[in-house]
């Protein structure tokens, strides 16, 4: 009874203004950007499992600067991978910001040479066979030998501009299984993509695809000193 009175709580008292969460202006966005903060709070209730509370406002900084920025021409989605995680753990989400709901929340690979179980190594270089972390603007798709493909564009200098050039796309690809969760102990892994279950790959691809953000993180000391995106005021 206690629970459902502090849910409530939540529910019913209004948020501050987005200056105080994120140090913004009141707009439009950073409204967006509110709900998902509401479906975190709210949903410890009903045990939903969402990504880790700092992850979620780090994708909803950079997201808002690069809403601000004009670089989104599929704003409603959001989709967040958090590589803290290990691979045998769902560690991606596609939420709509609109409505706040969850889309999907399922498996994801890393590159081979970012480690096993836990993804902890990144680069940006090619033929490194490694993640790359941060901030991604979804492109255009295209078939190839994973079939439905979707190209992504880095939007962090030095972190993961290359993505283009080193060929870091979302494919679905078999290794992306409970299956082989069961055999290995943990997902297999690509030359650097996000790999997603083959049998969601497509309609997740289809869902995101033409200028959507992805948010890719892992607590790399690295990255968070020098990306512009999650430390955007």
């Amino acid at each position: 009874m206690m629970r459902k009175i502090i849910c409530l709580f939540i529910l019913l008292v209004p948020f501050k203004s987005p200056k105080n969460i994120f140090g913004k202006t009141g707009t439009v966005i950073s409204e967006k950007a509110n709900l998902i903060t509401r479906l975190f709070f709210a949903s410890k209730s009903d045990n939903s499992i969402l990504p880790a509370k700092n992850v979620l406002e780090k994708a909803i900084t950079g997201y808002t600067k690069l809403e601000r920025l004009g670089k989104l021409h599929l704003q409603n989605a959001l989709t967040i991978i958090d590589f803290s995680l290990p691979s045998s753990e769902k560690r991606m989400w596609v939420f709509d910001v609109i409505t706040g709901k969850i889309l999907y929340h399922c498996y994801v690979a890393h590159g081979k040479n970012s480690g096993e179980q836990y993804a902890q190594s990144f680069s940006n270089k090619e033929g490194s066979h490694q993640s790359s972390l941060g901030f991604f603007v979804t492109g255009t798709t295209y078939t190839g030998k994973h079939g439905l493909s979707l190209y992504l564009d880095g939007q962090e200098k030095n972190i993961n501009n290359l993505a283009r050039k080193r060929e870091i796309v979302i494919h679905g690809a078999d290794y992306v299984s409970e299956d082989f969760i069961k055999q290995q102990g943990h997902l297999g892994r690509s030359f650097g993509c996000p790999a997603l279950p083959t049998k969601l790959s497509t309609e997740i691809i289809r869902t995101i695809e033409g200028g959507s953000v992805l948010f890719i993180y892992a607590p790399d000391k690295n990255y968070i000193s020098k990306s512009e995106f999650i430390n955007a005021i």
